[in-house]
């Protein structure tokens, strides 16, 4: 394969969107949303940040105690971002809990359940997109209020397989034929 610069990505734009379980699925990385999937708004320069951890076990062999194989025993995909918009859906998202006339009653134990998840990440005509069908704000950061400073709404997302053991999907419109 050659080398071709035109291959290069930068995460220069996008949007995360959350919505109910079970809300219509996205099909590619540019078909449009259902209308239950509500924008976050804005997300700090630190952009979104992805993991995938994987535990291993190790199998040896009784001779020498050579290592023979080695079987991924677990997975955990998680993204994790800081929403910078103060709004009824990110406050309703870090909270765990639903806007009642302005109010928000704060359980620190509530994650606000799961939800589904969409991130697209734009440069240019390129768009990345990450559906998340099952996810849960696992992790929470501190929330600094100081002068000159956006407050931010730092969150982890965590996936979970969905009933068809379907964690996450992601479509590249680069790749899509």
């Amino acid at each position: 394969m050659a080398l071709d610069s035109d291959n290069v990505r930068v995460a220069v734009t996008g949007a995360v969107y959350v919505a109910p379980t079970g809300t219509t699925a996205p099909t590619t990385s540019g078909s449009s949303l259902d209308a239950a999937f509500v924008d976050l708004g804005y997300v700090s320069a630190d952009g979104i940040t992805e993991s995938i951890d994987r535990s291993t076990t190790q199998i040896r062999a009784w001779q020498n105690g050579s290592l023979v194989r080695e079987v991924t025993s677990e997975g955990t995909y998680s993204v994790s971002m800081t929403f910078i918009e103060t709004n009824e859906a990110v406050l309703e998202l870090y909270y765990g809990t639903t806007n009642t006339a302005g109010e928000f009653e704060i359980d620190p134990t509530s994650t606000g359940g799961r939800k589904s998840f969409v991130i697209d990440v734009v440069d240019g005509d390129n768009v990345e997109r990450i559906y998340i069908p099952a996810g849960e704000i696992t992790s929470l950061g501190e929330r600094t209020l100081a002068s000159g400073e956006a407050v931010g709404y730092e969150v982890t997302v965590t996936a979970y397989a969905d009933a068809g053991s379907t964690t996450v999907t992601k479509w590249f419109s680069s790749l899509e034929a």
